[in-house]
């Protein structure tokens, strides 16, 4: 599997929240949902590799996940990790122009 795939499978999705939608109005920042087993260490180039795009700095938040209940048996969501990426200035992803 090539470093471009591995990528790939990290980060999961843009996260839409009200928040969300805050901090990118305000101050360029791009919130997004990724596997828990990840480091922050690498966030700054997974940015440049995948959306060629330069971040300054990085803010992680880890996000339990909730205990459920799946057809009368109980069970727990996957823990997930709520990056903030801060893109330099004039920087910008477009995801209305990205097909999935």
């Amino acid at each position: 599997m090539s470093s471009k795939e591995r990528l790939m499978q990290v980060l999961v999705a843009p996260h839409v929240s009200e928040k969300g939608a805050r901090v990118a109005e305000q101050g360029n920042q791009i919130v997004f949902r990724r596997r828990a087993r990840c480091d922050q260490a690498r966030d700054q180039g997974r940015g440049r590799a995948q959306f060629e795009v330069k971040v300054d700095a990085v803010q992680v938040v880890n996000v339990a996940g909730k205990a459920k209940r799946f057809g009368g048996r109980p069970g727990r969501r996957s823990d997930w990790r709520r990056p903030t990426w801060k893109l330099a200035q004039g920087q910008t992803i477009d995801f209305a122009g990205v097909e999935k």
